[in-house]
């Protein structure tokens, strides 16, 4: 299987018709100057000369509001990721959008470029809590805008966010079941960080918004990857990527002031659901366990283990449980078999 590479491309701010209370594209990004197809080419070469396997490449346009932009640098920054397409040099092209921005007109401009890809910034699917946000679109468009994209042959994804002002975990739970009956192939999941020069940092410093605490973030955003994986949805991103821009508060040049910013915030969610699933299996058993043996994929093994040894500490502190670790490429990556392998009665019987 060919490994993939994105290749991002930022337009933040341009055309977006709102001025969302959480968000300073320029800082999330860290893209500052204006994109024009002759930087957007730059870009696109200095990648590819970088990547040097192999391999399946997507050049994607985040930020923003791509369809919402001038239809003449719309039209020019797609031909020119069209013309690597052409080339064979990139397999596809990835746009993320509003959902009031979709219409037939646009969905026909994007097949023209052979896009693959529509990402929504949907956020929540409570209406109030869109209008408090300043969102600027409704759940109902939300709904139109997946239909048509699913409609039109193109792949759907979803962005939602957790912890928006007066958003509660049974609205986060809520967006996400309503998300799912959407069919998308793809979702992000975004904790809320406060950023600088934003609304929301004045509401945070006046004290009328309370960041989640990042205990209480992996909680929520662990139950919400476990539906979206339960329905074969592929998970793509669960927390901001981290960039000079977003990074611990404390940093001098980072623009994040309060929130639950974490350097390895999915590795924190996915190691609590391991968590969950080993102690799961010690209850159901009607011995005092001593020791457990898991074995997983490879490839999970740091997320079994946790963020600076999580799982382990916690279950020799909460069950005295010593956790033995294997690895087999043949288990499925997020699967795993999990085994009792000392109970107290053998500990004391040695």
């Amino acid at each position: 299987m060919k490994k993939q590479y994105i290749i991002p491309i930022f337009v933040p701010h341009l055309g977006c018709p709102n001025d969302c209370i959480f968000c300073n594209q320029k800082s999330i990004s860290g893209q500052k100057e204006k994109m024009t197809k002759e930087k957007a080419k730059e870009i696109i070469d200095d990648y590819l000369k970088n990547i040097k396997e192999d391999a399946e490449i997507e050049i994607a346009f985040y930020g923003g509001s791509f369809t919402a932009i001038e239809t003449k640098l719309q039209e020019e920054l797609l031909q020119t990721a069209y013309e690597y397409i052409k080339t064979k040099k990139v397999e596809s092209i990835r746009i993320s959008t509003r959902p009031d921005c979709i219409d037939k007109e646009t969905l026909k401009r994007l097949k023209k470029y052979k896009v693959k890809t529509i990402e929504l910034g949907v956020q929540s699917a409570n209406d109030y809590i869109l209008k408090r946000t300043n969102r600027g679109h409704n759940f109902e468009d939300v709904k139109k805008a997946s239909k048509m994209i699913r409609w039109n042959g193109f792949k759907l994804g979803h962005q939602m966010m957790v912890g928006l002002p007066e958003s509660t975990r049974i609205d986060e739970i809520n967006t996400a079941k309503a998300l799912i009956k959407l069919k998308p192939q793809m979702v992000r999941i975004y904790p809320v960080l406060v950023v600088k020069n934003t609304k929301l940092e004045k509401e945070y410093k006046e004290g009328k918004y309370e960041p989640l605490p990042l205990v209480q973030a992996v909680e929520v955003c662990k139950e919400l990857v476990r539906m979206f994986a339960d329905k074969n949805i592929d998970i793509i991103r669960v927390g901001l990527q981290n960039t000079d821009e977003i990074a611990e508060p404390e940093k001098e040049e980072s623009e994040v002031v309060a929130g639950p910013y974490h350097p390895a915030f999915r590795q924190l969610v996915e190691s609590a659901m391991w968590y969950d699933a080993i102690v799961s299996k010690i209850k159901k058993l009607n011995v005092k366990v001593k020791e457990v043996e898991v074995t997983v994929n490879p490839i999970d093994i740091n997320n079994v283990i946790g963020h600076k040894k999580e799982n382990v500490l916690k279950l020799k502190d909460t069950y005295d449980v010593d956790l033995i670790l294997q690895q087999d490429e043949k288990i499925k990556q997020g699967k795993s078999k999990i085994e009792i392998t000392k109970t107290y009665n053998d500990f004391l019987e040695e």
